[in-house]
């Protein structure tokens, strides 16, 4: 068996795969063994120097790899992959993360030391996750394995496994934005946990902005900076939640600005969220927002109807109880906003069901929902959507009734059709009729039209999810 085997095989692999997949992936890796596995076939095995690396080559490029091999041995070739020993030395040499500071929500004197170093007004205090007790404050709960897969999701989720694999070498800083209650901490939560299980001695901080803002000016009142640079400058990996909390803090901007460069100076990793992309955020740096858009920025959508059918038959599940398909897509078509709203319809479903002592089914479902659907069906109407959708779009309300048929009109007509028939019990001649008196084949094509757009177009999803929010009140 020839020795360069694995050799020829990575330079085919670097033709065939794209450039940046093939030196995050492939390129790092060291040499691999090539032995006689019998039977006139070899065994090739392969060392990887961690378990997400291990599992994203497996699933990813195993196939690939094993048949590419063959070819070029012109025999079978198993391929073997196997996480690399550790090596003891380099464990003991790297340094422990100072302990944070106690404490986790935020802290109310903070905003007034923040007024007076800036004379700027404080944005709304939103609660900081509850952080579990733990020098890097991760919840262990929130990983890969529990955060349920999407299309609404999914170029996060391929990002972030890309990070816990090779930190600090792509997508770096990497930030993630959407809604509320849409699984951006879930997400960076499960990169460190997956980081922390991979390198135990990894200095890994998560924490929302509102615990840096009081850093700052704890260490303001204090004099003590240094403290603060030997806190967040020596990190591998900093996580920080809502980074829209910076605005208007000129100085909290400033300290994080300096550790910013000092953590890519040193290649350690930082991923950010917040419920706009860079480019959206308001009073803070332009030199900050630059940098935040200079690594890789992604979105995170709102679930579509599958994902959040999932969720709830997974969730359900972890809790465990079986809940019938038909019931999860009962309440998967009628909780749209985010996963929060999916959990919290769920809890509802499994408390009535014990204290009532019956089964799960859709009857059950609708009486232990009957509030969230009565308050839905009484604040959206037909009418309410259309002036909705009007306004949105700057058009005038009669004009959804009109036989106006300019692109700028009859594209938010369509939508207010979509949204009437996803969001009102009426039928589609009813919904017709309130719409000018249009025939239900045509409000059947914009029904259709704008679910399967949905599907592929970011922006008109994302569209539709504030619209949909703004009705749901």
């Amino acid at each position: 068996m020839s020795a360069d085997l694995w050799q020829r095989g990575c330079e085919r692999l670097a033709a065939e795969l794209p450039e940046q997949q093939f030196n995050t992936w492939i390129r790092p890796l060291p040499a691999a063994d090539v032995a006689d596995g019998g039977a006139g076939g070899a065994v090739v095995t392969l060392r990887v120097p961690n378990r997400f690396k291990l599992d994203w080559i497996r699933n990813q490029y195993a196939g690939r790899i094993e048949a590419l091999l063959s070819e070029l041995a012109g025999k079978p070739v198993r391929l073997d992959i196997a996480l690399a020993a550790r090596d003891g030395a380099d464990m003991a040499l790297n340094r422990s993360m100072p302990t944070p500071p106690t404490g986790n929500g935020f802290n109310g004197s903070a905003t007034i030391v923040e007024h007076a170093l800036n004379g700027t007004r404080h944005a709304p205090a939103v609660a900081a996750p509850a952080a579990p007790q733990s020098r890097h404050r991760l919840n262990s709960n929130l990983t890969f394995d529990t955060l349920v897969p999407g299309r609404a999701n999914q170029m996060a989720r391929t990002a972030a496994l890309h990070v816990a694999g090779a930190p600090g070498q792509m997508y770096n800083p990497l930030f993630i934005y959407g809604g509320v209650g849409l699984g951006k901490t879930h997400l960076i939560h499960a990169v460190g946990n997956a980081l922390l299980a991979d390198r135990p001695d990894a200095r890994i901080l998560y924490l929302h902005a509102e615990q840096f803002i009081t850093d700052v000016v704890k260490n303001y009142q204090r004099k003590t900076f240094d403290e603060l640079k030997a806190k967040y400058h020596s990190l591998d990996l900093l996580l920080i939640d809502d980074v829209q909390f910076f605005a208007g803090k000129e100085r909290t901007q400033e300290e994080f600005f300096n550790a910013f460069e000092a953590l890519l100076a040193k290649r350690a990793h930082i991923i950010m969220t917040s419920d706009t992309d860079p480019k959206g955020l308001v009073d803070i740096d332009e030199r900050l927002t630059s940098r935040f858009d200079a690594g890789l920025t992604v979105a995170i959508e709102p679930p579509e109807l599958e994902m959040r059918v999932a969720i709830l038959m997974r969730k359900a599940d972890a809790e465990g109880t079986t809940m019938p398909e038909d019931v999860a897509f009962f309440v998967a078509k009628n909780v749209r906003a985010n996963v929060r709203e999916l959990e919290g319809a769920l809890r509802k479903i499994l408390a009535y069901s014990r204290f009532s002592h019956k089964d799960i089914n859709i009857q059950l479902a609708r009486e232990a929902l009957k509030d969230l659907l009565s308050i839905q069906n009484r604040q959206i109407g037909v009418e309410n959507i259309q002036k909705t959708c009007a306004d949105f779009y700057k058009i005038k309300v009669a004009d959804m009734y009109s036989k106006k048929r300019p692109a700028s009109i009859a594209r938010p007509r369509q939508i207010a059709m979509y949204l009437a028939k996803e969001m009102t019990q009426k039928s589609l001649p009813e919904i017709g009729e309130l719409f000018g008196g249009r025939d239900h084949t045509t409000v059947l094509h914009a029904v259709r039209k704008i679910a399967a757009e949905r599907q592929k177009n970011t922006e008109l999803n994302q569209q539709l999810h504030v619209l949909e929010q703004t009705l749901k009140g």
